[in-house]
């Protein structure tokens, strides 16, 4: 089982910046891949950002390319996504997400931080 707390989340104006940040307990974190999706009011919860176990491969939404980056520390269990440039369209909650490096699904998901960007 793996536990995963997020944290950074809160009010921006639009072109500004925050920092989120997903720390893991309970298994081997550098074993697994990590995500970050977000869902807004309404709409169905969409991948923003993923990044494998090791950190060397990095994958990004169309939508956030340029302006957001993910990565991670695995000495500290941690996983971040900064995001710079924010609109109010990034406006949602922001789930991090655990798979074992290898498998398809994510299975391990945190309980979520609000990010809203005003205008």
């Amino acid at each position: 089982q793996v536990q995963l707390v997020e944290s950074g989340g809160g009010l921006v104006q639009a072109g500004g910046s925050l920092r989120l940040s997903c720390a893991a307990s309970g298994r081997t974190f550098s074993n697994y891949d990590m995500g970050w999706f977000r869902q807004a009011p309404g709409k169905e919860r969409e991948s923003v950002a993923t990044i494998t176990w090791s950190g060397a491969v990095t994958n990004y939404a169309d939508s956030v390319k340029g302006r957001f980056t993910i990565s991670r520390d695995n000495a500290k269990n941690t996983v971040y996504l900064q995001m710079n440039s924010l609109k109010p369209e990034d406006t949602a909650v922001y789930y991090c997400a655990g798979r074992r490096a290898g498998t398809v699904r994510y299975v391990y998901w945190g309980q979520g931080t609000q990010v809203t960007v005003s205008s």
